[in-house]
């Protein structure tokens, strides 16, 4: 390993549906970069994962939980066992364009200050439009709805070109993103307590914290087979995305924030939940009471989360709020009818 090639290790977390864990693995072989190592951590798969992996992948350092920690859990595990500088990780269903980690290395070695860099995410079955988890660089509004260039909520672009600039981001999709591995872990990786879902989110958050910065690199690209792991609609992956939402509002921001910011987004809970009623969407409702619910019981989390949190911060509310969008999310897309993130961003 030389400064010039720094080894890169690939972690990915699994759990179940080996074939496309396989598609995954074949494509990765086609990637030009030639010093990396790739890491599977299967969370207690119950189909033949493990014995497949073993059999035809040798080279691959296999990691057998005895129960499935998540996503979040997942890659701690990988990258306490990683030997690369830098860590990508990387969703199991995907492919990746062979020039892949190539181009997110030379963006993260141009710049010290940048501790994370994503591809572009499209769409596996529909090449022409931007994934739903991560597009080609995601951000955030004060009110912690996340968003993506190229989608926002459910609603997906199509790519024409018009997020292909390199530039600053407010977090990296957990799809596919590298980070530094030193900066990783004195953020103190990923929180377990989110097991999945925007715990990419919370870490850039904590990075930006230091004192770092988070890109994107579209000339790197990625294709996503969005919900095969968790279906788009299913009441767990609406209860995880509200709960980790307010987990993040709650943990991340100062006690002044919260309390200035906490009851606006409870508002936003209150619309949803009744709205979710009206249109008898009763997975969206019942996992809105329950996020609200385990934000309530779970004091003790909150609380270790915000102190965790203020031993690695550097940085005031103030300055990461300017990586924000200031203006709610929600009201542009459903009131003023704002489907893209240029049109979040105009007037």
């Amino acid at each position: 390993m030389s400064d010039s090639i720094p080894k890169v290790s690939i972690v990915i977390p699994h759990w179940n549906n080996v074939e496309i864990l396989s598609e995954c693995l074949k494509s990765i072989g086609s990637t030009i970069y030639t010093d990396f190592e790739v890491i599977v951590v299967d969370n207690a798969s119950t189909d033949n994962s493990v014995q497949y992996v073993k059999y035809n992948f040798p080279d691959v350092k296999l990691i057998e939980n005895d129960r499935n920690d998540g996503y979040a859990g997942g890659c701690n595990i990988g990258a306490d066992l990683a030997q690369g500088k830098y860590l990508v990780f990387l969703n199991n269903d995907t492919i990746q364009n062979p020039n892949w980690i190539s181009s997110l290395l030379s963006t993260i070695k141009s710049n010290s200050q940048i501790a994370a860099v994503q591809p572009k995410i499209l769409n596996y079955f529909d090449r022409k439009i931007f994934d739903y988890a991560g597009g080609s660089g995601g951000h955030m509004d004060v009110y912690c709805f996340p968003l993506a260039r190229g989608r926002l909520f459910t609603h997906q672009e199509n790519d024409e070109g018009q997020y292909d600039n390199k530039e600053k981001c407010f977090w990296s999709s957990g799809t596919c993103f590298m980070v530094r591995k030193k900066l990783f872990f004195e953020a103190g990786g990923f929180d377990n307590s989110f097991f999945a879902h925007m715990e990419e989110v919370d870490l850039c958050w904590k990075l930006q914290a230091m004192g770092y910065e988070v890109w994107v690199d579209p000339k790197a690209t990625v294709y996503h087979k969005n919900g095969l792991t968790l279906p788009m609609y299913s009441h767990k992956k609406y209860y995880l995305n509200h709960r980790n939402s307010l987990l993040m509002l709650f943990g991340n921001y100062s006690l002044k924030n919260v309390l200035l910011i906490g009851p606006v987004r409870l508002v936003f809970e209150i619309i949803a939940f009744f709205y979710s009623i009206i249109i008898l969407d009763w997975k969206h409702a019942t996992a809105i009471i329950r996020s609200l619910f385990w934000i309530i019981s779970h004091p003790h989390i909150i609380i270790k989360k915000r102190t965790r949190f203020s031993r690695i911060k550097k940085i005031n509310d103030k300055t990461i709020m300017e990586s924000m969008i200031r203006t709610s999310v929600v009201l542009k897309y459903y009131i003023q009818n704002k489907k893209t993130y240029f049109g979040i961003l105009s007037k």
